[in-house]
C-alpha cells in the first residue's frame, strides 16, 4: 500500500513523501492515520537531526517518519494480533514504549510508523509494550490530544508529599491544598487547568498566572471561574507583568498563605524562581515546561529545602497509564481539552509547520494527514470565509462552540476537503 509521510533526512531536512510500505508481518498491524497534532518535541528532533537521543544515526539512507500524537483507524492486522486487535478500530498511541530499555519511540525513530502519514505499519513491540490503545469517540482529534494530556496526568500523579515524621511519599498533588500554575494560558496549561478542575484529586485554591491579558481572558472565559467553583475549587488569574512585585501579587490572593504544589509552564528563570519563592512547607514544585538550552538553569533556595522540606520534580511526557487514563476521561466527556487547538492544516502544511513551530502562535496545531489544507487559525475562519465556503462553514460551526473545535467541526472538514 502506498503511503504519504513526511520523513526525517537530517538536520532540518524534511520531506513529503509517497511511497509502497512494505506488506505487514504476522506480528505487526497496518493503519490509516487522521489526526496528528504537532508537539515541539518534533520541531527539536528536526532541529537535531541524528543529534537527538532517540533518532537514528543513519536517517540520511533511512529517514524515519515524524509525529507522535496521532490516531485513527486499524486496516489490517496480522495473525499474531488477531484475537486483541479488529479491523475498523479507533486507536491511539503511546509512543513512549521503553521497550528493553530502548528510547525508540514512534515519530522519532522509526522508518514505517509516525504521525505525520496517511498509512503506517505499527511494529509488534507498540503491542508487546501494551501502547497501542482502541478507544471510541465521535472525534478522531480526542485521540491526538490524548498524548499531551497524558503529559498533565503524569505531572499532577508525579508530585508528591510527605507527612512529617515519616519518610512515605504521597503521590499526587496535596488534596484541598493550593496550587499554583505558573505562565498557565498556554496550549499546555489550558490543558492542565481542565483535568485539575476534573480529576479525582482537587485542590481547593488554583492560581493562574501570565503576562498577557489576551491569553488570561480567553482561558477565564472557557474554564470559568464559576465552573471550577461548582467542582469545589477556588480559581484565580493573574496578570503578573503589571507590577514589579509577582511574589506579593500572587500571595496577595492566598492571605500570604504558600503553595502546596506549584508547576512551572515556561522554562524562564524568572518563572522558576518565583515558583520556589510561593512554595509553603512539604511544597512540591514541578518544573514541567522542557527547555531546549541543555545550560538552563535557576536559584533555589536550599535553605528551604533542608528546614522546609521543600521538594522539587520533573516529568517529561505520560506513561501509558496516564493515556488510558485521560482517553477514558475524553471519551465520556469528563475532560474536553479541545482550547489546545488554535490551528488545523493538511499533511501538505506539516513540514513548515514543524520548522516554523516556535514562531507561530497559539496551541495546538492539529494536522489531518487524509486533506491537504493549508495551516489556518481558527480565529481566521471568518475572514477566510468570505472568499471560501469550506472555511465559512467552519466558522458557522465553531461560532457554537466558543470558537473551539469540535467534534462537527472536524466531521464537516473531512467531508469536504481535498483530499
Amino acid at each position: 500500500m502506498k503511503t504519504r509521510a513526511v520523513r526525517l533526512y537530517g538536520k532540518e531536512d524534511l520531506r513529503l513523501e509517497e511511497f509502497e510500505l512494505p506488506e505487514i508481518k504476522d506480528n505487526e498491524i497496518l493503519a490509516k492515520i487522521v489526526s496528528d497534532s504537532i508537539c515541539m518535541s518534533s520541531y527539536k528532533a528536526q532541529k537535531q537531526g541524528a543529534d537527538h537521543k532517540r533518532v537514528p544515526d543513519d536517517i540520511a539512507v533511512n529517514p524515519v517518519m515524524i509525529g507522535h500524537e496521532f490516531c485513527g483507524e486499524i486496516v489490517e492486522v496480522g495473525s499474531k494480533w488477531k484475537d486483541q486487535f479488529k479491523a475498523g478500530q479507533q486507536y491511539s498511541i503511546q509512543p513512549a514504549l521503553n521497550y528493553k530499555g530502548s528510547l525508540d519511540a514512534p515519530g522519532y525513530s522509526y522508518q514505517y510508523i509516525g504521525g505525520a502519514a496517511t498509512y503506517i505499519v505499527i511494529p509488534s513491540e507498540v503491542m508487546e509494550m501494551g501502547c497501542l490503545l482502541p478507544f471510541k469517540s465521535n472525534a478522531y482529534f480526542i485521540g491526538s490530544l490524548a498524548e499531551p494530556m497524558s503529559c498533565i496526568a503524569g505531572a499532577m500523579h508525579a508530585n508528591y508529599h510527605v507527612k512529617q515524621g515519616t519518610y512515605i511519599h504521597e503521590m499526587g498533588i496535596k488534596e484541598g491544598g493550593q496550587m499554583a500554575l505558573l505562565a498557565g494560558v498556554g496550549p499546555m496549561g489550558l490543558g492542565f487547568i481542565d483535568y485539575t478542575l476534573n480529576c479525582d484529586r482537587r485542590p481547593s485554591k488554583l492560581v493562574v498566572t501570565d503576562i498577557d491579558d489576551e491569553r488570561l481572558k480567553r482561558a477565564a472565559s472557557i474554564y470559568t471561574v464559576e465552573k471550577a467553583a461548582e467542582k469545589g475549587v477556588e480559581l484565580i488569574y493573574v496578570n503578573t507583568g503589571l507590577t514589579d512585585d509577582p511574589i506579593s501579587q500572587i500571595l496577595d490572593f492566598t492571605n500570604n498563605e504558600d503553595f502546596d504544589d506549584v508547576f512551572v509552564m515556561a522554562p524562564v528563570k524568572p518563572v522558576v524562581e518565583q515558583g520556589d519563592q510561593i512554595l509553603g512547607k512539604d511544597g512540591c514544585l514541578n518544573f514541567f515546561a522542557g527547555p531546549s538550552d541543555t545550560d538552563f538553569n535557576a536559584n533555589l533556595n536550599f535553605y528551604d529545602v533542608h528546614y522546609a522540606a521543600h521538594h522539587l520534580v520533573g516529568t517529561s511526557g505520560g506513561n501509558t497509564d496516564d493515556m488510558k487514563e485521560v482517553l477514558t476521561m475524553m471519551a465520556d466527556g469528563v475532560i474536553n481539552p479541545v482550547a489546545l487547538i488554535t490551528h488545523i492544516g493538511g499533511i501538505d502544511s506539516i513540514v513548515e509547520t514543524t520548522k516554523n513551530l516556535p514562531k507561530i502562535p497559539g496551541g495546538k496545531k492539529l494536522m489531518y494527514t487524509q486533506i491537504n489544507l493549508p495551516l489556518t487559525a481558527l480565529d481566521d475562519f471568518w475572514e477566510k470565509g468570505k472568499t471560501d465556503p469550506l472555511f465559512k462553514g467552519l466558522a458557522d460551526i465553531i461560532e457554537k462552540t466558543n470558537n473551539l473545535w469540535s467534534p462537527e467541526a472536524e466531521e464537516y472538514l473531512l467531508a469536504n476537503s481535498v483530499k
